[in-house]
């Protein structure tokens, strides 16, 4: 997951001007630095969204793109080969600042997990989440009973370095497991005080999971949500974890009731919703989701 979320480096002046201009009516649906939404959770965006603007080295482009869409908030790590500081000061200038960075599994196995708080700090964040349990085809209840008691540690660091730990579901967790699923072995098997949830809507779907049942379920356990919708007519009940990057759609446009989704969202106890879209047409779908978003009432 460091490497899916890696950055690389710089962007000519001119790019990153053209790269804003077309989204610049997005500004009209913000209220003053935040954006119009219909819930009390902050909003943000996750940078992964903008993965193919950074793959050319445009990470300037892609942080100015993220402020005229109206984020003033991201989650992200800093760029492969930049120090936290530097991100950090870079977020700082184009008006942006992380609530929440990542940690990948090995860190956890390593004994490295410090590096990854200190980090989070530099940046700001208040969150630390870690996206992927490794396995072979399928989760297996040996590879949650090696991530649950790593989890409660991490938790623990998080918790006394002025953190937040989360884990990132993806979907392969919704398999049967001792209780229900796999996903339920996890969150019995961890403590709730320090382990929480960040609900990828998409995935839990995409698993066979049923995120309205899960938000009441796990009501103060679930801090943040990766906002994604998905295409119609997608298999549901796949464990892989995976799927085909066309299937991420428009807020609003796909299987997922946001309406409700946003207020069991509040009832739970949510912090944060993160839209997310690994979608090859995600500059151009994002500010459609923000108006989607905009359009709801609370």
């Amino acid at each position: 997951m460091t490497t899916r979320r890696g950055f690389l480096h710089t962007v000519s002046a001119g790019l990153l001007a053209s790269a804003a201009t077309p989204f610049a009516d997005w500004r009209a649906l913000a209220a003053g630095t935040d954006l119009v939404r219909p819930f009390k959770a902050g909003l943000a965006l996750q940078l992964y969204s903008l993965r193919q603007r950074v793959k050319k080295g445009d990470v300037e482009g892609a942080l100015a793109l993220t402020r005229s869409f109206g984020f003033t908030e991201v989650e992200g790590n800093a760029p492969e080969g930049t120090t936290a500081a530097a991100f950090a000061a870079q977020l700082k200038s184009h008006g942006l600042s992380a609530m929440g960075s990542g940690v990948d599994f090995g860190a956890l196995t390593a004994g490295t997990l410090d590096r990854a708080t200190a980090d989070a700090q530099t940046l700001g964040a208040k969150y630390l989440m870690c996206a992927w349990i490794p396995h072979g085809k399928l989760l297996t209840e040996a590879d949650v009973d090696k991530a649950a008691p790593l989890f409660t540690k991490a938790g623990e660091a998080c918790n006394a370095a002025g953190l937040t730990f989360m884990y990132h579901t993806h979907g392969y967790e919704f398999v049967p497991g001792p209780g229900g699923t796999l996903f339920d072995t996890l969150a019995s098997r961890t403590d709730p005080s320090v382990v929480k949830f960040e609900m990828d809507v998409f995935w839990v779907v995409r698993g066979g999971g049923q995120p309205l049942q899960l938000l009441e379920r796990y009501s103060g356990r679930v801090a943040a949500t990766h906002v994604k919708d998905m295409r119609k007519g997608t298999p549901t009940g796949d464990a892989t974890g995976s799927a085909p990057e066309e299937t991420n759609v428009v807020v609003g446009t796909g299987v997922v009731d946001w309406p409700a989704l946003f207020r069991a969202s509040e009832k739970a106890g949510v912090a944060w919703h993160i839209i997310e879209d690994e979608s090859p047409d995600a500059e151009t779908q994002i500010p459609q989701s923000l108006r989607y978003i905009a359009s709801l009432k609370p």
